[in-house]
């Protein structure tokens, strides 16, 4: 997918035959951390959770996703390349600490473009829509079964929202233009 600045994405990947991709507290920080290097230098992250076998990004698409980087004989934007070092440097990371060899996801992550799904009334947007799939990022670990409260779940941006951490991965600001926040 090309990235275009003035979008919302939500972006999303699971392990492959949905085997799990964090096994320890260590892994999902190491994701995190490769997050904030390689994707929120191009991009705004504006929600994020991490599950045992799958990952939650929403981010907004800015000017930065008109640089060209070109990759072999393609050219892709910063953010499809932030993603593809992402997972393939998250998956040599982990196959080296596990022994394991081959690939951990798919192929192709999902990025699902949230601003063609707007509904539009007399010129103004309703961000519904954003607000359901900020609110679904975040409502994941309990819809999963992993914890009766969210703020139980440490590997979402939930907790910083909800104002129990000062995390600073996601732009808070610009999210809460753009979503309603439904704790």
């Amino acid at each position: 997918m090309k990235f275009a600045p003035g979008n919302l994405y939500h972006i999303y990947n699971q392990g492959n035959n949905k085997e799990q991709i964090f096994l320890c507290d260590e892994d999902y920080l190491v994701f995190i951390r490769l997050i904030r290097k390689l994707i929120s230098p191009h991009a705004e992250i504006l929600a994020y959770c991490l599950m045992p076998n799958h990952f939650h990004l929403m981010i907004y698409a800015d000017e930065r996703v008109q640089e060209e980087i070109k990759q072999g004989g393609i050219v892709i934007d910063p953010v499809t390349n932030g993603l593809r070092k992402l997972l393939s440097g998250y998956a040599r990371i982990f196959n080296e600490k596990y022994n394991r060899s081959g690939s951990l996801f798919p192929q192709k992550t999902k990025a699902k473009n949230l601003s063609e799904n707007l509904i539009i009334e007399s010129a103004s947007v309703i961000p519904d829509y954003y607000s359901e799939c900020f609110n679904y990022i975040h409502r994941n670990p309990r819809a999963g079964g992993l914890v009766k409260d969210l703020k139980d779940w440490q590997y979402s941006s939930y907790p910083d929202f909800a104002g129990l951490r000062k995390g600073n991965l996601c732009n808070k600001k610009l999210a809460l233009k753009y979503c309603c926040f439904i704790q």
